[in-house]
């Protein structure tokens, strides 16, 4: 309520704040022979389910900051609401937000779907950071938005940003997901960080992106079972300003990392490197794009050291660095022709997670001094549950997403190679399409390996036409497929109408 009375003040100078409001109504339902096939379910903001027959009526109201461009204070709101059928939850407020713009900074409260940074929306399997595969945090958020050149570089270097605080509302469903010598967490806190610098000039064909995304849960009720005392045992995470301030520069521990004398870092916390080269021609625009995916220091730095001290000394460092190699990641293409319509933009990516810094996790102790940092488990925690909210991951679906399990809060297949193409464009001004297909091989994970690799193909085709005789109305129709031993073999059809002015 406070943060209403601190907009009010902007709001009041902002002219016409009811002008430009759009609305949309949306009818969804899926059906399918097993579970719903991969590109039916992902990279939909949480708005997808694994039922053999599922749906959802939607209606939305926004008004969208852009609208204020040209003006010095900019408004913006939202509401979402989603009734759904053989979901996760009964009835979802998909996004609620506000937001407010002074010159180039923008504030907003809420859960908002907010799209991916350097990649296509439609074509791209996504993000390994910060996704759009699950539904939209609610967080306090402060952002640079678009692209702000620094001064004294004659329009060469310009930055964005954003830096966010948020609380995670899954925890019933955590409680009524985890089986009873699961993990699972109630009002865990969220924090996120991005930062974008951008080398070349507006008017220049060749440009180049590259970013640091950075997330972590922390805080929260951990309800954590241990193996070796065989009961469920539960733990607060610090919610102080001293876990928030760990939270944005990493620091702090965990759960009895103080009492065994290691100390890691606070939460649950990950993040990726991101580039983009672009050429930008009259005709055509292509970009090679990367995204390396990190759960600590081995794989953000790539830098290790050659153990510890002895006896009195075995807590202190030995600095003698060595380089750990650069094998996982996400290596891009995105072609976008212009003067084209049938075949209008084409995405193909192949992606690698299945190194995690090597095979081996070693602790130094006060007898064995080297330090091995291996085994990173990427999207799972030893106490928090996996990077997951609602149990969809919050990064690239090719993560087996717990929602595909029992009863655990984990993500089960991490290590993978994948290769994923898509393309889009229209057939006419009305008719629009879109294909998507992936060929997965899944290990499992270091701890949990699949004793076969199991392949997995995952195909969608979307038309969406425009009806002529009714403003604003639009039909969707989808088939998707998989086929395999990662997901099973599924097919299943998905029809949409939407409205919208």
């Amino acid at each position: 309520m406070s943060f209403i009375f601190i907009l009010l003040p902007f709001v009041l100078q902002a002219q016409n704040v009811l002008d430009g409001i759009e609305y949309l109504y949306e009818s969804q339902i899926s059906v399918s022979s097993h579970k719903t096939p991969l590109w039916l379910n992902a990279n939909k903001y949480g708005l997808s389910s694994l039922d053999k027959s599922n749906g959802y009526v939607r209606a939305l109201v926004k008004r969208d900051i852009s609208r204020d461009a040209d003006r010095k204070i900019g408004f913006g709101y939202g509401v979402d609401f989603v009734l759904p059928y053989n979901y996760q939850t009964t009835i979802a407020i998909q996004q609620l937000y506000a937001e407010v713009r002074y010159k180039r900074m923008t504030l907003s409260l809420g859960s908002k779907c907010r799209p991916m940074k350097l990649k296509n929306q439609s074509l791209s399997s996504g993000s390994q950071a910060l996704g759009i595969n699950a539904r939209p945090v609610p967080q306090l958020r402060l952002a640079l938005d678009d692209y702000y050149s620094l001064p004294f570089t004659r329009g060469w270097l310009a930055v964005k940003g954003h830096f966010a605080y948020g609380y995670m509302t899954d925890g019933r469903w955590q409680k009524d997901f985890a089986a009873e010598s699961m993990k699972w967490t109630d009002g865990a806190l969220y924090h996120s960080k991005a930062g974008y610098l951008k080398i070349g000039k507006e008017e220049r064909p060749v440009s180049f992106e590259i970013g640091l995304e950075m997330a972590t849960v922390f805080g929260g009720t951990v309800h954590w079972y241990d193996e070796k005392q065989r009961e469920q045992v539960t733990f607060k995470g610090g919610q102080g300003l001293s876990d928030f301030f760990h939270a944005f520069i990493p620091g702090g521990s965990d759960f009895q990392e103080d009492e065994k004398g290691y100390v890691n870092v606070e939460g649950n916390m990950l993040g990726s490197w991101v580039a983009s080269l672009t050429y930008d021609h009259e005709a055509f625009s292509i970009a090679l794009y990367a995204d390396h995916f990190f759960e600590d220091q081995s794989a953000l730095y790539h830098l290790g050291t050659y153990g510890y001290g002895e006896d009195g000394d075995w807590q202190k460092r030995n600095h003698k660095l060595y380089l750990y190699p650069l094998k996982d990641g996400m290596l891009g293409l995105e072609v976008a022709l212009k003067k084209q319509d049938f075949l209008k933009n084409i995405v193909l990516e192949f992606i690698n997670t299945r190194y995690q810094s090597g095979p081996i996790y070693h602790d130094h102790t006060p007898n064995i001094h080297d330090q091995i940092g291996g085994m990173d488990n990427y999207y799972n925690h030893q106490f928090y549950p996996g990077w997951q909210y609602y149990g969809q991951v919050m990064g690239n679906p090719l993560y087996l997403s717990p929602i595909y399990n029992n009863g655990e809060l984990e993500i089960k297949n991490n290590r993978f190679f994948a290769w994923h193409f898509g393309f889009s464009g229209s057939v006419s001004e009305r008719f629009h399409y879109r294909f998507l297909g992936t060929w997965q091989k899944g290990l499992g994970t270091y701890r949990q390996p699949f004793s076969v690799a199991r392949e997995n193909v995952s195909l969608l085709l979307e038309t969406e036409y425009a009806l002529p005789c009714i403003k604003g109305v639009s039909l969707k129709a989808a088939f998707g497929m998989d086929h395999g031993k990662l997901l099973g073999n599924n097919n299943g059809v998905q029809l949409s109408v939407f409205y919208s002015r």
